[in-house]
C-alpha cells in the first residue's frame, strides 16, 4: 500500500521487510526535541541519540517503505498477543512517571489490511492473538516514542503490536515465542504485498535513577546507572557490530541476566526474526544514557548494506 508521500525507490522497488532497527523510546528524547504534538517544552538534551535517530530518518526516506511495523513493550496483554486493527488511532498518550516530560497528542492511520493478515498468520503459527478494534484505547508511550523518533511527518501507515506479559515479566523464558512471532510477521509483509521496516522499541539496560535533577535535560547529571550496566550493554554491542545476527540468539539472554534488558519484552528478538536473523552485523548508529538507562539506535538489513557480512 505506498503512499503518495512515499519517494521514489532508488532500490528499484520490491516487497518484504528491508530494514529492522532497534528504536529505544525513552519520552526524553521527544521532550528534547520539541516537536508540536508534545505539550511540554525542553532545552534540548540526549543530543547524541537524537542525531542517530535523524540518521535513521534518512534511511528510511531512502528505502521508501509502506508501512512501520512496531513492537513496543509498553502495550502490555495479559493474554496473548494483539494487533491494532483501528483505522486511525488519535488521543493523548501520557507517561505514567514522566507526565511533566511526555504528554503527546497523535494522530495516525493504521495498515487494517496488514495488521488482519498479521492476525491470522499469527494464528495459523500457533500464537493466542486478538485483533485490537476499540478506537479509544489509548496507544502507549512506547509505541509513540518509536514511531515519532523515526519518522515524525507520520506520513507512512503503522502496525502496531502488543507485549504479551509472559516475557516481560518472566526474562527470556518466551523469546522462543517472539521468535514465531517474527516468522509471522514476515509472512503476512510477503502475502500482503508490503514493504516494510520493523521497529523494536527496546531499551537496552534498564535499571535506573529514581530521583531526577530539577532541569530534566541537565546533561551534566546523565551517565549510566552504574559500570556493571554499562559494561554489560558493551559486551553485548560488542557482538552486534562484530558478529551475524544469529549470535545474538545467544547473547539477548546473557544480556538480559547480566543488565536487567528490556529486550526481555522480546522486542528485538521479534525484529530480528521478522528480518530472518540476517547475516550480516548490526550497525550502531548511536549509544547514550537516559536516567542511566543504556539506549542504542541499531539498524539491520537483510541485504547486509547496513553492516558487514557475516
Amino acid at each position: 500500500m505506498p503512499t503518495d508521500a512515499s519517494p521514489a525507490d532508488p532500490a528499484g522497488g520490491g516487497h518484504g521487510i528491508v530494514a529492522g532497527y532497534l528504536s529505544p523510546h525513552p519520552p526524553h528524547l521527544i521532550y528534547a526535541e520539541n516537536p508540536p504534538q508534545n505539550e511540554p517544552r525542553s532545552t534540548g538534551g540526549w543530543e547524541v541519540l537524537r542525531w542517530a535517530y535523524e540518521e535513521v530518518r534518512r534511511r528510511i526516506r531512502a528505502l521508501a517503505p509502506d508501512v512501520l511495523i512496531v513492537h513496543a513493550p509498553h502495550w502490555i496483554t495479559m493474554v496473548g498477543h494483539h494487533v491494532s486493527c483501528v483505522p486511525n488511532p488519535r488521543g493523548l498518550s501520557v507517561e505514567p512517571i514522566f507526565p511533566h516530560l511526555f504528554r503527546y497528542h497523535y494522530d495516525f492511520t493504521t495498515d487494517v489490511e496488514l495488521a488482519e493478515a498479521l492476525v491470522d498468520r499469527c494464528a495459523a503459527n500457533g500464537l493466542v492473538t486478538r485483533a485490537m478494534r476499540e478506537p479509544g484505547v489509548r496507544v502507549d508511550y512506547a509505541t509513540i516514542g518509536a514511531l515519532h523518533l523515526v519518522n515524525p511527518r507520520w506520513d507512512l501507515p503503522v502496525v502496531s503490536i502488543s507485549a504479551n506479559n509472559n516475557p516481560y515479566y518472566y526474562a527470556d523464558a518466551e523469546l522462543d515465542e517472539m521468535e514465531v512471532l517474527g516468522r509471522a510477521t514476515r509472512e503476512a509483509v510477503e502475502a500482503t504485498g508490503r514493504r516494510a521496516v520493523v521497529l523494536a522499541s527496546n531499551t537496552l539496560s534498564h535499571l535506573h535513577f529514581d530521583r531526577e535533577s530539577d532541569l530534566p535535560e541537565d546533561m551534566s547529571q546523565e551517565h549510566p546507572f552504574n559500570n556493571a550496566q554499562y559494561q554489560a550493554d558493551m559486551v553485548f554491542l560488542e557482538t552486534v557490530r562484530t558478529q551475524p545476527s544469529s549470535a545474538l540468539r545467544t547473547a539477548i539472554p546473557e544480556h538480559i541476566k547480566a543488565s536487567e534488558a528490556e529486550t526481555k519484552s522480546g522486542s528485538l528478538t521479534w525484529m530480528l526474526s521478522a528480518l530472518d536473523w540476517p547475516d550480516s552485523t548490526g550497525e550502531i548508529l548511536g549509544y547514550g544514557t537516559i536516567i542511566g538507562t543504556g539506549n542504542a539506535v541499531v539498524e539491520w538489513r537483510p541485504d547486509g548494506k547496513g553492516g558487514r557480512r557475516g
